[in-house]
């Protein structure tokens, strides 16, 4: 397969193209130039780098931080192959020292160290948000509060303020710790939509006090956006999100979303998922087109050690500059059915599996440990 260097699609929109080519002039853009519109980009804008928070005998992978530190290795080999990778970790040495042990030097070579004390490692939902447009970078701090306050969060709250002073990263700061948002819980398709659930957005245990208008004004304030599309129905059982729509649905190039289908009527999410299906089947583009929709399995049950079962999910997948990386978990025909989905969605990319057992353990996979950076900002 032929790997383009910034795989990406503007669907049937002369405008975004317009957007893709100022930006790819260089990271210097012309900001007198109105045609740049202030947006949310989609995940598969040109990047600059993901950024990884890694694991520590501090988080909650303490119990089992060999098998995870297995797999942040694989995934930091898949992504620093690829692209730039940053390290967020309070053991800089230690965890550059493993690096350089376990990973061949053209994968250790791409990347930077942040020292910085952390309470776990979902950087999806800890991390920058970053919007570009006419007044350049913007890096947009959102409050992180453990998903409504279930686990402490204040050392991962505090990581992009640390991080901006540092002088790692270009852009402009913006204070958004007065609304509190996860980067998992909404999905941009850089053309001014955006995709959430109500089940999260509008959980009291976040930013209680909001309604549905209010924080619909804000997410347009904050991300350029014009319209955003509610899933009303879907769930994953064991989700500690409130259902992120990153566990659900995801918006991808050629005005594709892809979501998890379940087949089987005996399972606990086959209604619910049912339902979200036909919800996605209403939507439309701003064209108002339909979207295409691809599904991708729903994986089979997997519990934890105290029997609960765990939210197993195949669209949890990270877009990087030139490949999908796709959670799997060890089962075969669904892991390779996922696999050839993601192919239909996104034909000039490598699709690339990574072993998630250790991830979903915590409740959270891929997608959720990642968090990329457009072009420009490192």
């Amino acid at each position: 397969m032929s790997l383009l260097s910034f795989p990406f699609s503007a669907g049937n929109t002369g405008e975004c193209n317009v957007n893709l080519d100022l930006f790819l002039k260089g990271d210097d853009m012309d900001t007198t130039d109105n045609r740049y519109r202030r947006m949310l980009p989609a995940e598969w804008f040109p990047q600059s780098f993901v950024q990884l928070t890694w694991p520590h005998s501090a988080t909650d992978w303490a119990y089992m931080l060999e098998d995870v530190t297995a797999c942040y290795l694989r995934l930091a080999f898949e992504i620093a192959t690829r692209s730039h990778l940053l390290v967020v970790t309070p053991e800089p040495a230690a965890v550059k020292a493993l690096i350089e042990e376990k990973l061949p030097r053209r994968a250790a070579d791409n990347i930077t160290y942040f020292c910085c004390p952390t309470n776990d490692t979902w950087a999806r939902d800890h991390g920058f948000l970053t919007v570009v447009g006419t007044a350049g970078v913007e890096l947009l701090d959102f409050r992180f509060n453990g998903w409504g306050g279930k686990f402490e969060a204040g050392l991962d709250n505090a990581i992009n303020g640390r991080l901006f002073e540092s002088g790692l990263l270009r852009g402009q700061y913006v204070d958004m710790l007065d609304f509190e948002l996860e980067g998992g819980s909404i999905e941009s398709d850089g053309l001014g939509t955006l995709l959430t659930t109500s089940a999260c957005l509008l959980n009291p245990n976040r930013n209680a006090g909001m309604d549905k208008g209010q924080i619909t004004l804000r997410l347009q304030e904050a991300f350029g956006v014009e319209r955003i599309l509610w899933l009303d129905h879907g769930y994953l059982a064991g989700d500690d999100t409130d259902s992120h729509v990153d566990t659900l649905a995801r918006f991808c190039p050629d005005d594709t979303i892809v979501y998890v289908k379940c087949h089987d009527a005996a399972d606990e999410h086959y209604a619910e998922l049912q339902l979200m299906e036909a919800q996605l089947q209403t939507f439309r583009t701003a064209c108002n087109e339909p979207y295409r929709l691809v599904s991708v399995p729903l994986p089979d049950a997997v519990y934890d050690e105290d029997g609960e079962r765990l939210p197993a999910t195949y669209a949890n997948f990270l877009i990087t500059n030139t490949a999908v990386l796709y959670p799997t978990y060890d089962q075969p025909d669904k892991d390779m059915e996922a696999g050839r989905a993601l192919q239909k969605a996104f034909p000039q990319y490598d699709v690339v599996g990574v072993d998630c057992r250790a991830l979903i353990r915590q409740h959270g996979s891929l997608h959720c440990v990642t968090m990329q950076y457009p072009k420009g900002v490192l």
